[in-house]
């Protein structure tokens, strides 16, 4: 059984060995630090100078109908896969104890990474759909269960969100598939690029705008981000790291690997669609953080926000604005855990979330204090962290997409990067105010409450913060494996 497989399997049968009864915590912990290290050490294996897909397995699930479980990976899930190990790890180890119903908790996180990596890793289009969908369950019950606030009202609406996304995207994969002819057709995603070529720019078109919703719901695309914030704000603190941080780059990843090499047509017939949905996710989704009041729901919004970047790189669909979207793929995955897991101790001690509760904060948590500025300074983009190097690909990338020689206007894609650039102001603002109104001024009633965490916190959040400055002070880190998948399916 191959690194691969394990970084699969192990959090999933560790849910299981959890539920019969084993030590729950400790059970977690072990299987999160092997997850991690055997992702590390996939990485250094990966022969980078070979390229493509290795690490491959086959296990044949039912032959008679085709479904095999093809696992392999090339430079850009080994990245995900490090991401998804990386934050399983943090979100494990700053959970607090658990009053009620332990086993079932610590099931359900490791299901949810099982499933996000299961997804990265697979090559069968029914398994990469299928394992995210494990994955939806878990979310329901940690928000259900041990959520805070109308945490009912928000594990029922995440729910039907993603439910409706995913039979929409089930939709836009079943019409892909078909769309191959019959004596071709496959489940195989390293094929499927190549047969692919044979679809229509109608059928692309209407392939993808099908895959451009699901994935859309599950990302929290603007008109149909209302879901996020809300659970997030409810969402126990693992629950948050993880869907945030991991989970919702599912999405991204699935129109990256899907809808980028095999419907290139279809993406230009409906360009100008999504320029304005990402455009409404970075000014419109920007405006909506300013106003709030708490940092729980601020964060929510925050992430909502920050796909756009995301889509925009996407969208330029060359190899500079592409990889830089799936470096911040991974940049805003770690930040963002980050900031939910301090978010979390804040909500422990301290009396309320709301900004007008808060004041001072860093002269009782010091540690807290600084940790947290880095995780904010991360978000804004600030130079030295992986956000910077990729918010600086994407836009360098969708602006040289856009330039027509000679042209005297600037071009959609141009215009939408120049909404973007006004995007990083706005966060500056709301990430920087709540900052001051945290943790700066005059100590608040309540404030003294507020202590530096425990080891099993700061550890979490180091790693986390640490991966960030690698990615900003060393990009070719995590560039030298996305880049080179890029380019091989731009070249599909």
């Amino acid at each position: 059984m191959s690194a691969l497989n394990l970084i699969v399997l192990l959090p999933i049968l560790n849910a299981i060995v959890v539920m019969l009864g084993a030590p729950a915590r400790k059970s977690a912990l072990l299987s999160s630090w092997a997850q991690l290290a055997l992702s590390i050490l996939a990485l250094l294996n990966y022969d980078r100078t070979l390229g493509g897909y290795q690490f491959k397995t086959t296990l044949h699930v039912a032959p008679e109908w085709n479904l095999n479980l093809f696992m392999g990976a090339d430079g850009l899930s080994l990245v995900m896969l490090f991401l998804t190990a990386l934050v399983t790890l943090a979100a494990v180890w700053v959970t607090p104890k658990i009053e009620k119903r332990e086993n079932l908790f610590y099931a359900c996180v490791l299901l949810i990474s099982g499933g996000a990596a299961g997804a990265f890793a697979s090559l069968d289009l029914f398994f990469f759909y299928a394992f995210h969908e494990l994955a939806l369950v878990p979310t329901f019950l940690l928000i259900g269960i041990w959520g805070s606030g109308e945490r009912q009202l928000a594990a029922w609406k995440i729910t039907i969100y993603l439910a409706i996304g995913s039979i929409i995207l089930l939709v836009g994969l079943t019409k892909l598939y078909l769309a191959i002819p019959v004596a071709a057709r496959t489940f195989d995603m390293t094929k499927l690029p190549a047969l692919a070529k044979g679809i229509s720019a109608a059928d692309q078109a209407s392939i993808y705008i099908w895959l451009l919703v699901g994935f859309g719901v599950l990302i929290s695309l603007f008109p149909f981000h209302s879901w996020a914030a809300p659970a997030y704000a409810s969402a126990p603190t693992p629950a948050a790291m993880l869907h945030a941080g991991v989970l919702k780059k599912f999405g991204l990843y699935g129109l990256i690997r899907l809808a980028v090499p095999m419907l290139p047509e279809g993406a230009k017939h409906w360009a100008t669609l999504l320029l304005v949905l990402l455009v409404c996710n970075i000014l419109y989704i920007g405006l909506v953080t300013i106003a709030q009041k708490r940092l729980d729901t601020m964060l929510g919004y925050s992430s909502v926000m920050h796909m756009g970047y995301i889509f925009l790189g996407i969208a330029a669909g060359n190899v500079i604005g592409v990889s830089g979207a799936a470096m911040l793929m991974l940049a805003h995955g770690l930040s963002i855990a980050a900031l939910f897991a301090m978010c979390g101790t804040l909500r422990q001690s301290s009396p309320s979330l709301a900004f007008t509760s808060m004041g001072g904060v860093a002269k009782h948590a010091p540690f807290l204090g600084y940790a947290f500025g880095m995780a904010a300074f991360a978000s804004i983009g600030l130079p030295g962290f992986a956000n910077f190097a990729s918010e600086m690909m994407v836009f360098f990338g969708s602006f040289k997409t856009g330039a027509t020689p000679g042209a005297l206007t600037f071009s959609g894609l141009q215009i939408a990067t120049i909404c973007g650039l006004w995007g990083v102001v706005i966060s500056a603002v709301y990430m920087l105010r709540a900052y001051r109104k945290i943790f700066q001024g005059e100590p608040l009633v309540g404030s003294e409450l507020v202590k530096d965490p425990s080891c099993c916190v700061r550890w979490p959040v180091i790693l986390l913060l640490a991966a960030l400055m690698l990615g900003g002070l060393w990009p070719k880190s995590f560039l030298n494996f996305i880049q080179p998948s890029v380019e091989a399916l731009i070249a599909k």
